[in-house]
């Protein structure tokens, strides 16, 4: 991946980069990963149809770090102050799980910034989440963390102790992870598109209710398991034509 770019945005060195020509569409990556290791399936697709801001988040990838926890309203907060910083008035907001629940919250926050969100895979409720997800955090390290996504943190920044700190907080936000009211959803009222997988961590009711409660969603059903429409890293399938067929999806939502 090219065109790298460092901004100052609430006190962290905030890493994105641009490809393309068109409307700005931001995409935000899941937890613990990097631009490459979630996006490099769909990324150059995107960029045939509009100008693709995607970012790293605090403590990922390129992006520093600052004292304090993550969060997705932090998060939110941090695009939402690099769009102001690139003189974006109104960008479509596209996030993959745990960057689906920093969608929300952008769009929850920062309305008069998106024009439209895609949520694939995000969650709002811990009901939302597979049976024993829960559990398994609380055993979350870096002996059980997927290797292709300590690799590609690793190919960016060999430092194995500011891998363990990303690894650790994004940990601990999900260990700690509060239900959100069903209130703030309802909120939403940009048009909005919810995708999940059929064998999701998500679960599929709970993609369904998040349709039900944002006034102007849409929601798809795709088959496969987390991040296998976006061909993220971990689930990606050699010959797969899923990750083009989301880009299609998504377009004609954003288009139409």
């Amino acid at each position: 991946m090219s065109n790298g770019n460092y901004a100052s945005i609430n006190g962290i060195k905030m890493y994105y980069e641009i490809h393309g020509e068109g409307k700005p569409l931001v995409l935000i990556h899941g937890g613990g990963s990097t631009i490459e290791s979630n996006w490099s399936a769909v990324l150059p697709l995107f960029a045939k149809y509009y100008q693709v801001i995607a970012v790293e988040l605090q403590a990922h990838g390129h992006t520093s770090d600052r004292d304090s926890p993550v969060s997705f309203q932090q998060d939110a907060d941090d695009v939402a102050g690099l769009l102001k910083y690139l003189d974006i008035s109104k960008a479509y907001i596209l996030g993959f799980s745990n960057g689906a629940s920093t969608t929300m919250q952008f769009a929850i926050r920062h309305p008069e910034l998106a024009e439209k969100i895609v949520v694939i895979a995000g969650v709002y409720q811990r009901e939302g989440l597979i049976p024993g997800f829960f559990d398994f955090m609380e055993i979350a390290s870096l002996d059980n963390m997927p290797l292709p996504i300590q690799d590609a943190f690793l190919k960016i920044n060999p430092d194995r102790g500011a891998l363990k700190n990303m690894h650790d907080k994004d940990a601990d936000r999900m260990r700690t992870f509060k239900d959100w009211d069903d209130a703030d959803i309802q909120s939403i009222k940009l048009p909005s598109l919810i995708i999940n997988g059929d064998n999701d961590v998500i679960l599929t009711e709970h993609a369904l209710k998040l349709s039900k409660l944002i006034p102007n969603a849409a929601l798809i059903v795709l088959p496969g398991v987390h991040g296998a429409c976006i061909g993220e890293v971990c689930t990606t399938l050699p010959g797969s034509k899923q990750p083009a067929i989301t880009v299609e999806l998504v377009k004609e939502f954003l288009d139409k």
